[in-house]
């Protein structure tokens, strides 16, 4: 079954793949432990409380919000060479935006950013997937990485049978259909790059440091 990391704990879980067909945008984060829907222990009758991120995926508005240079001196884990792409609202929907940087044996080619008044995780999540690709050379053999398993099966898997079907699918509306189509013609056009999933907050030097590209606009006071 695939496996996701969940965004309180780290620990890895499975979801049936059924369930992931049947709920195509959906992108499951939490663990059986930290679910949200879980009721709380010890008949205490308090809500339960929501650990890490927000149910749509990214952090909440309370959590760690670091600039490049204390990611920088925080982080060193993960790998060295790619694109790393990250993206986020707060709330969500509420004003986001997304950051991307290229690295190359721990040495930054490239790095982007940029902010939306009013968009979604998911909008973010694409939009800096674009941006990625627009990066590189259409002859790259760069991996580029999101922690968004959703954008990962989105580029993937899904959207080719969606434009064959006319850019419809059989369980309703393709959500994001704009950045979707630009993200899977530009994805087209660097077949020798890889699209992977990396997990979130976990140590990964340069996902943390995307991370912080795509939340400059909360710490600029925008």
């Amino acid at each position: 079954m695939p496996k996701f990391a969940c965004q309180v704990c780290s620990a890895e879980f499975s979801v049936p793949q059924s369930a992931l067909d049947k709920y195509p945008s959906w992108e499951p984060t939490y663990c059986r432990e930290h679910s949200p829907k879980k009721k709380p222990s010890g008949g205490g009758g308090g809500k339960a409380k929501r650990g890490g991120r927000r149910s749509g995926g990214k952090r909440g508005a309370g959590e760690e919000n670091l600039t490049t240079a204390q990611v920088l001196a925080k982080y060193t884990g993960g790998p060295t060479s790619g694109v790393f792409t990250d993206g986020s609202s707060v709330p969500n929907p509420g004003p986001g935006g997304w950051g991307v940087v290229w690295v190359e044996d721990g040495e930054i080619r490239a790095e982007r950013s940029g902010q939306d008044p009013q968009t979604t995780n998911n909008r973010m999540e694409l939009m800096a997937l674009i941006e990625a690709f627009r990066l590189l050379p259409e002859d790259s053999t760069a991996v580029v990485r999101t922690d968004s398993r959703l954008c990962v099966n989105t580029v993937e898997q899904w959207a080719a049978a969606w434009k064959a079907r006319g850019w419809t699918r059989k369980t309703g509306p393709i959500k994001n259909l704009d950045l979707v189509k630009e993200l899977f013609a530009l994805r087209g056009a660097h077949p020798d790059c890889k699209v992977e999933w990396i997990a979130a907050h976990s140590g990964n030097r340069w996902n943390e440091y995307a991370d912080s590209l795509a939340s400059a606009w909360r710490r600029d006071g925008a």
